[in-house]
């Protein structure tokens, strides 16, 4: 059975240039896009009227959120290579601190005068983010998961000193989307060539290797009881698979175009998907 909901709000203007990516909490809708600026919009007015902003959180723009489930903690990952934490207080946000990046390919190169020459040196630290595309949160916030450009899965412990804990290898394909179990114990990917995996983080082990999808994988969603895992993408499919076994359960049909975006409902008896219309 299928369902299809009617747009209740419209906000108009809220950036003055392309949104990537938001991120919802109990209370409010946080915004991103190539502007410097996070947003952050009330869902329990009718309205939904402008509650923050936070200027300057990436010089460069934000091309992905993630919120924690309890609504606590947001991460931001930034063009200019850094990832963000934001905790809030009172419905207003503020930096918990920062993963420093390296660029989104994983190095800092500094330059520097020397005499009559200008002169460059690449550093490297295994704990930067700057390799980071997408991002997700575990539900009390304490971990964060992300995708790199070149198929690694890393995972920080957020409250230890936001310290690298986890890094796995895949094929070295791009990640292109991620999602952490409820209970924090697995972690999902998906990639452009196709693949998903699915990772134990209490062993540090691959578990599954999973089949189905040939064409790039957008969106991956894990079931709140952490029993099913959802991925889709430009195969127009939603794929489920069983996180214990890896087997493929099902296959949701009936979308027209790419899929990006994947969510359960609390009891995880609805699965909501994002695809965007083919335009003739």
């Amino acid at each position: 059975m299928s369902k299809q909901y009617l747009t209740t709000h419209t906000v108009d203007d809220a950036h003055i240039t392309d949104i990537f990516s938001l991120a919802v909490t109990p209370t409010q809708i946080l915004s991103a896009s190539g502007s410097s600026s996070l947003k952050a919009h009330s869902t329990t007015d009718p309205d939904f009227p402008l509650q923050q902003t936070i200027e300057g959180a990436h010089k460069l723009g934000c091309h992905h959120l993630a919120a924690s489930k309890n609504g606590k903690k947001v991460a931001s990952a930034g063009f200019e290579g850094d990832v963000k934490l934001w905790t809030v207080q009172d419905e207003q946000w503020a930096e918990e601190g920062n993963i420093v990046g390296a660029g989104l390919f994983g190095f800092i190169v500094r330059f520097r005068f020397v005499g009559q020459g200008l002169i460059f040196t690449i550093h490297t630290d295994g704990s930067q983010a700057g390799e980071v595309w997408a991002i997700a949160l575990s539900e009390d916030g304490q971990y964060l998961a992300s995708t790199t450009y070149d198929g690694r899965i890393n995972v920080w412990d957020t409250l230890a000193g936001r310290q690298k804990i986890r890094e796995y290898e895949t094929k070295g394909s791009f990640g292109l989307a991620i999602d952490l179990s409820v209970d924090g114990r697995f972690t999902a990917s998906g990639h452009k060539n196709g693949e998903v995996y699915i990772f134990n983080n209490d062993s540090g082990r691959m578990s599954h290797s999973l089949p189905g999808l040939v064409k790039p994988v957008r969106a991956v969603a894990f079931s709140p009881g952490g029993k099913l895992l959802a991925a889709a993408g430009d195969a127009r499919v939603i794929a489920l698979y069983d996180v214990s076994s890896g087997e493929q359960v099902a296959n949701m049909m009936g979308h027209g175009a790419w899929i990006f975006s994947l969510d359960w409902s609390d009891t995880g008896e609805y699965l909501l998907s994002g695809w965007v219309p083919l335009i003739p």
